[in-house]
C-alpha cells in the first residue's frame, strides 16, 4: 500500500458493510454492522413524580426521541413514543423534567451535553444552523412548544413557574403565559447549573461557577431577588434543601493553584460539607474529611451528591477507605457512620420523594458489572434489589417510594429501561423497540480474565472469541482500549453511548474472526482510588502504556492467536493509548485505528488535559509529558494507523490528529484518515459511526489477514 495520506469517504464505506469475507459462519449466519447498531440507545431515566409514570430518551439510528410509560389499571405498564423527531441531525434530546402533575414534560434539543457553554453543533451541515432550546411536550404526545433558547428547565414545584438557563442569565415564566408574554430573566455572573427548588416552591438554589471558585445562589422568582449564602474561596457545589425549606447543606472543596493539572491527585486538601441558613446565608461547616485519603472530592455519577434525610440525616459518598462509599451523619453534627462497607464502589444514586431511602448502583460482589442495591441512613447494610448476569444502573424511584426503575443491559442485548418487580425480576418497559432482525443470539458472552501488565500490575480485561471453530485455531487479535481515562468496560452492553458503541463494533468484529480483548487499565473507575489515581499516568509517564503492552503479549501467548496479526484501537484517551502503543511497540501491534487521540500533551488543550504549571523544574514537567506523548517516539512508528476525528471537537483540539499525520508522512508511515467537518468529540451522527466503524473494520481486514 502507497505510504502518502489515504481518505476514507463515508459514502464509499457504507459499500463494505454487507461484505461478509471475514465472518465467520455460525448456525445463524453472520451478522452485519448496521444489525448490531441497530438497537435504540436509551438514556435519561426519570421518573415522574405523580401517576407512576417514567420517561427516557431514546436513541435509533441517530433519531432521538422521548419515550414515556405508566402504569395501567392491572398494574402492567404501557409505553410509547411522545416526540416524532424522525431525522439522523446530530441533535440531541436530554435535561427531561417532569411536571408535578405528570401531565407534560421539558426537554433540551440540540447542542453537545457535554459542552453546554459551547456553540451548538451542527454536524449535519443544517442550513439554518443548530440550537440549543427548551421545549415543552404533552405526555399525551402532540407537536413539543418551544419555550427559549437554553439548557437545564425545571418546573417549580407548584407547576406555575418554568425556569431555565440560557447565557448567564436565568430565565423563568409561566407556563400559561408561553407564546403570549415574553420570559423574564435575571442577569447572573458565570456559568449557572444545578436548580434546585425549595420545598415550598418559593426559591431555587443553584451553583454560580466562576472558573476557580464557585458560588451557591439563591433565587426567588416571585419576589426578583438574587442572594449568594455562605461565599467563599473554594468550589461550592451540589445544593440541598433541608426538608423544612429553611437551611441548604453543600459540598465545599478547596481552590488550589494546581487543580486542573492532569494526573493522580490521590490527596488534597480536605473537602467538607457546609450548611448555611437559607434566609441569612451564614454558614457553618457540619463535617470535613480526613487529611490522607479521602481528602480529594470524588463525586457520584448522579445529579446529587448530598441527600438530607427526612429524619435529619445527610447521606453522602466518601473515599476514607480507598473506596467510594455512602457515609451517613446528622444533620446537627457528630460521628460519621458507613453505610456501604466492602471493597467496592457505589456509581449512580437517586432518592425516594419521601426522603427515606436511597437507590444505587454498585459494583458489589461482580466486580465487572453493575446492580441495583437500597440504603438508608438507618440501614445496617445495603439490600441487593437486583443480582445476576446482566447490568443494571441509574436507579429512579417511581412516584410511590417503591418501585424502581432502571436501565439494563446483558451480554447480548443493549442499555434498555425496566422496573424491578417486587419479585426482584426485571420487566422491560419497551421491549418492542428491539429490531425484529437484532442479532443478539448470535453475539458472544465476553469472558472476564485476569493479566499481568509488562510490569506486573494485574488487569483486569473482557475476552470476545470468535463463535465456532477448534481449540488453538488461530486468528487475529485486536485490543480495545477504551477513553476516559476514568471510565471502566463491563461484560456486556455499556450505559454510555460512546462504549454501548465500541461494544458493538467488538462484537462485530469477533463475529468476523477476531479475537478482541477489551481492557480496563490502571486509571478507570472499579477497582479503588489507588487504582484510578494511578502513579505517573497520562502526561506524567503514561505507565497505563504498560498495561497495554501487556494485554499484547497476553494475546501473542494465547494459542488461538495469530501472534503477528495483532491490532488496536481505541478513541480519546484511547486513541492517545492506540497511538503509544504504535509508536512504541509496532513489533508487537501490526496495525490500529485512533479515534480522536491525544498526542502531544503539550499542546494547548482544554482544562481538562491541562499541564502543570506550579513544577519545581517546569521544564522538566514539560520535558515528562513531551517523553509520555505518543509523537516522541513516532520514529519507531511502523505500523499503518487510520486516524478517525470531527474538526469541531470539544475535548481534544483537533490539531492533535493534525500534528500526527504531519510526523507520520515525514516517516513514511502508511497513515489513513477519515475526518468528519463539523462532528465533536463524541459523534453526534449516527452515519458517522457507522462510517468510522466499517472504515476500521475494513482497516483490519487488510492489515491483519485470517491465519491459513
Amino acid at each position: 500500500m502507497s505510504p502518502l495520506l489515504r481518505v476514507f469517504f463515508p459514502a464509499v464505506l457504507f459499500s463494505l458493510l454487507s461484505s461478509p469475507a471475514r465472518a465467520q459462519s455460525t448456525a445463524s449466519g453472520p451478522f452485519t454492522l448496521e444489525q448490531v447498531m441497530s438497537a435504540p440507545f436509551n438514556s435519561d431515566l426519570t421518573a415522574a413524580p405523580a401517576n407512576d409514570a417514567f420517561a427516557w430518551v431514546a436513541d435509533v439510528e441517530g433519531k432521538r426521541n422521548i419515550w414515556i410509560a405508566e402504569r395501567s389499571g392491572d398494574g402492567d405498564y404501557s409505553s410509547r413514543q411522545i416526540t416524532s423527531y424522525a431525522s439522523d441531525d446530530g441533535q440531541e434530546v436530554h435535561e427531561l423534567a417532569w411536571s408535578p402533575d405528570a401531565n407534560s414534560l421539558l426537554f433540551v434539543r440540540g447542542g453537545s451535553s457535554d459542552n453546554p457553554e459551547h456553540m451548538a453543533p451542527n454536524p449535519a451541515h443544517l442550513p439554518h444552523g443548530a440550537e440549543e432550546d427548551v421545549w415543552l411536550v404533552a405526555a399525551d404526545g402532540g407537536a413539543p412548544r418551544k419555550i427559549g433558547e437554553g439548557r437545564s428547565p425545571t418546573f417549580s414545584p407548584s407547576g406555575d413557574l418554568i425556569t431555565w438557563f440560557s447565557q448567564g442569565q436565568i430565565w423563568y415564566e409561566s407556563p400559561s403565559d408561553i407564546g403570549t408574554k415574553p420570559p423574564q430573566s435575571i442577569q447572573v455572573y458565570g456559568s449557572c447549573s444545578s436548580f434546585v427548588w425549595s420545598p415550598d416552591g418559593t426559591q431555587l438554589a443553584f451553583i454560580s461557577d466562576r472558573g476557580t471558585h464557585s458560588f451557591i445562589g439563591v433565587f426567588s422568582p416571585h419576589t426578583d431577588t438574587l442572594t449568594y449564602v455562605d461565599p467563599g474561596t473554594s468550589h461550592d457545589i451540589s445544593p440541598v434543601w433541608s426538608p423544612d425549606g429553611k437551611q441548604i447543606a453543600f459540598v465545599r472543596v478547596p481552590y488550589f493553584r494546581n487543580e486542573e493539572f492532569d494526573g493522580p491527585q490521590r490527596t488534597g486538601q480536605p473537602w467538607s460539607i457546609r450548611i448555611a441558613d437559607a434566609t441569612t446565608g451564614q454558614g457553618r461547616t457540619l463535617w470535613k474529611a480526613d487529611a490522607g485519603q479521602g481528602s480529594v472530592f470524588r463525586a457520584l455519577d448522579a445529579d446529587n451528591q448530598i441527600y438530607w434525610t427526612a429524619d435529619q440525616y445527610l447521606i453522602f459518598p466518601w473515599e476514607k477507605d480507598g473506596w467510594l462509599h455512602f457515609y451517613a451523619v446528622s444533620a446537627q453534627g457528630g460521628t460519621v457512620r458507613l453505610l456501604t462497607p466492602g471493597a467496592f464502589e457505589v456509581e449512580n444514586a437517586a432518592f425516594s420523594q419521601d426522603r427515606r431511602t436511597i437507590v444505587f448502583s454498585s459494583n458489589q460482589d461482580d466486580s465487572e458489572r453493575r446492580h441495583i442495591w437500597e440504603v438508608s441512613a438507618n440501614s445496617s447494610e445495603p439490600t441487593a434489589l437486583t443480582h445476576g448476569e446482566g447490568i443494571e444502573t441509574q436507579p429512579v424511584f417511581g412516584s410511590d417510594n417503591r418501585t424502581v426503575a432502571v436501565l439494563r443491559s446483558d451480554a447480548r442485548i443493549p442499555i434498555r429501561p425496566a422496573v424491578i418487580t417486587n419479585s426482584g425480576q426485571l420487566r422491560d418497559l419497551a421491549p418492542q423497540t428491539i429490531p425484529a432482525n437484532f442479532p443478539a443470539a448470535q453475539m458472544v458472552a465476553p469472558q472476564p480474565v485476569i493479566y499481568s501488565a509488562s510490569d506486573g500490575m494485574k488487569i483486569h480485561g473482557d475476552l470476545f472469541l470468535p463463535p465456532g471453530g477448534t481449540p488453538c485455531e488461530r486468528h487475529p487479535a485486536v485490543v480495545f482500549v477504551h477513553g476516559g481515562s476514568q471510565r471502566q468496560m463491563l461484560l456486556g452492553w455499556h450505559y454510555m453511548g460512546y462504549y454501548s458503541n465500541a461494544y458493538a463494533l467488538n462484537e462485530y468484529l469477533a463475529s468476523r474472526g477476531y479475537v478482541v480483548l477489551s481492557i480496563n487499565y490502571r486509571s478507570g473507575i472499579g477497582y479503588g482510588l489507588d487504582f484510578r489515581e494511578a502513579l505517573q499516568y497520562g502526561s506524567t509517564g503514561a505507565s497505563e502504556f504498560r498495561d497495554v503492552e501487556g494485554a499484547g503479549l497476553y494475546l501473542r501467548s494465547r494459542c488461538d492467536v495469530e501472534s503477528a496479526h495483532i491490532g488496536i484501537w481505541g478513541g480519546s484517551w484511547g486513541g492517545f493509548l492506540t497511538a503509544l502503543a504504535l509508536a512504541r511497540a509496532s513489533d508487537l501491534f501490526s496495525a490500529g485505528v485512533d479515534m480522536s487521540g491525544v498526542h502531544d500533551w503539550n499542546i494547548d488543550h482544554p482544562d481538562n488535559f491541562r499541564i502543570s504549571d506550579t513544577a519545581a523544574d517546569p521544564n522538566a514537567r514539560w520535558k515528562l509529558a513531551w517523553e509520555s506523548s505518543p509523537l516522541a517516539s513516532v520514529k519507531s512508528w511502523r505500523s499503518p494507523v487510520l486516524l478517525v476525528q470531527g474538526d469541531n471537537d470539544d475535548e481534544v483540539p483537533f490539531l492533535q490528529t493534525l500534528e500526527l499525520a504531519s510526523a507520520l508522512r515525514q516517516e513514511n508511515v502508511d497513515v489513513r484518515q477519515l475526518i468528519f467537518p463539523d462532528e465533536v468529540h463524541d459523534f453526534l451522527l449516527f452515519r458517522d459511526w457507522m462510517a468510522a466503524y466499517t472504515a476500521t473494520a475494513e482497516f483490519f481486514d487488510e492489515h491483519l489477514p485470517l491465519a491459513h
